[in-house]
């Protein structure tokens, strides 16, 4: 991993493996931290991740696949989610 930071932004070069840590953990705790939602760092780094999982040739709309992907070890069925989703 890198940085490089030239006047106001700051240019990142990760590995795969951690980019899907960092949005793992981001991810599950985005209902202590709403402001998350309307990051562009977390919308991007979702971008990215999911035209990669495309790339290699996962269903990114099969949630189980995606959590698969992203490396989850136990993600959970649509019909449990949709269960426990709360209203924001």
């Amino acid at each position: 991993m890198s940085f490089n930071i030239e006047k106001n932004k700051i240019l990142m070069s990760a590995n795969l493996e951690d980019m899907k840590l960092v949005y793992r953990v981001l991810h599950k705790h985005i209902t202590e931290n709403l402001e998350l939602m309307d990051s562009m760092f977390l919308e991007n780094l979702q971008s990215a991740l999911q035209e990669k999982a495309q790339e290699e040739g996962i269903d990114i709309g099969h949630h189980s696949s995606w959590d698969l992907w992203l490396g989850n070890e136990s993600p959970v069925p649509c019909e449990e989610r949709i269960k426990k989703r709360k209203q924001f």
